[in-house]
């Protein structure tokens, strides 16, 4: 099973890519996740790019998306929404929808609550299956963690593992329903 995560943040020391490099460390067995990183050399979403010319690193990012058995999101709030870059890479999938692919996000500050609920209704709109288990927060807020320390943390690797564990159910049984 492939999981494509991605993170909403482009910080060198991102919490965010921080938990999703942790929840890679611990996949369960059989599941391979792999970090999308192209998301700061994306060009700005423009429709009349699109019906022309799709840019090759936007193919590259619909390939991989297309290749997920899932995706595995954790995202930063930004003035009470996605930031603009992560809204960008989202625009650009619009082209391919998500047909039902299950979708987990991970929330690192229990502060940050708009972000879930933006991020849910641009996926939904898209044709994601938001797998309600893998919507978990890792509350690192004021705990500079690196993904070693979190995997190693038994509550935060827990709640990891739980949503992992979720996600990893929902692409099973979206697998079995398409044959």
């Amino acid at each position: 099973m492939k999981i494509l995560a991605m993170s909403g943040s482009l910080r060198a020391a991102s919490s965010n890519t921080n938990v999703l490099l942790a929840a890679m460390r611990l996949a369960p067995a059989g599941v391979e996740i792999s970090l999308y990183r192209g998301i700061a050399e994306l060009p700005h979403f423009n429709p009349d790019v699109e019906s022309a010319t799709v840019p090759p690193i936007v193919e590259a990012l619909r390939d991989q998306v297309q290749e997920a058995d899932a995706l595995l999101i954790c995202c930063p709030e930004y003035a009470h929404g996605v930031p603009g870059s992560f809204k960008n890479a989202l625009d650009w999938l619009v082209g391919i929808g998500l047909n039902g692919k299950p979708v987990g996000l991970i929330n690192a500050s229990p502060r940050s609550t708009y972000v879930n609920a933006s991020l849910t209704e641009i996926l939904l709109i898209m044709g994601a299956s938001m797998v309600e288990g893998a919507q978990v927060t890792v509350p690192l807020m004021g705990r500079p963690l690196d993904d070693a320390a979190i995997a190693a943390d038994p509550e935060l690797a827990g709640t990891l593992r739980g949503g992992l564990a979720a996600l990893v159910e929902a692409s099973r049984a979206a697998a079995q329903a398409a044959e």
